[in-house]
């Protein structure tokens, strides 16, 4: 499978070990956090940064638990993700919805409605990339951003196979191709976490609807 918005990329880019329906993978809920405590610390401190008190947030590809600071109200946090059990269990949720965005990347929101999208160690999982984050510049306000962190653990068998086949620090580069081709206008890349930081390592891409 390929990104036909990414039409550079070999035939196979997006393509997966495991290549059952993912709604089968995520059937049973999983109640572990897939980071480090540094690095889960980076993604809270993070949002802190981007995201301000009373924002409209979106968790996509989120789980148990969303990472936002605890002292911080927002206005609404919606939650996305595979496993009604996991979103049920999520206490920052104030609504949520499941979908399998490598089925149907179109986003039950309507446009300019939110302020601020998370995605955080899922971008690895998306086999039409482009679309969606596509999708999120449409829901996003103008002057909306998304931040979208990652470290070098997965699931192996359903990462798109680009994903493990860049070594590391090309990571970034693919994530900030997407965005670029989706039309964000502004893309920013971190290093959260060194990799020789002796913990789970923690990057970032940040993408404004404008400059």
């Amino acid at each position: 499978m390929s990104d036909s918005d990414l039409p550079g990329l070999p035939p196979q880019a997006f393509t997966k070990d495991d290549r059952t329906p993912d709604r089968l993978f995520y059937a049973a809920p999983r109640f572990v956090t897939h980071i480090d405590d540094r690095a889960i610390a980076a993604v809270t401190a993070l949002y802190r940064e981007l995201f301000p008190p009373g924002a409209t947030i979106l968790d996509l590809m989120g789980s148990w638990v969303a990472h936002l600071p605890p002292d911080i109200a927002y206005g609404d946090v919606i939650g996305h993700g595979m496993n009604a059990d996991e979103l049920a269990a999520n206490p920052r949720y104030d609504r949520r919805f499941m979908q399998d965005l490598n089925e149907n990347a179109t986003l039950p929101l309507a446009s300019e409605s939110v302020d601020a999208v998370s995605l955080c160690v899922s971008v690895q999982y998306l086999q039409q990339p482009v679309a969606v984050f596509r999708e999120v510049a449409r829901v996003l306000r103008r002057a909306g951003l998304v931040a979208i962190t990652f470290s070098n653990r997965c699931f192996p068998t359903k990462a798109v196979a680009i994903w493990q086949a860049l070594a590391s620090g090309q990571h970034e580069r693919l994530i900030a191709l997407y965005l670029d081709r989706a039309g964000f206008a502004a893309v920013e890349r971190r290093t959260l976490v060194a990799e020789d930081a002796g913990t789970d390592p923690l990057w970032a891409v940040i993408g404004r609807k404008t400059g």
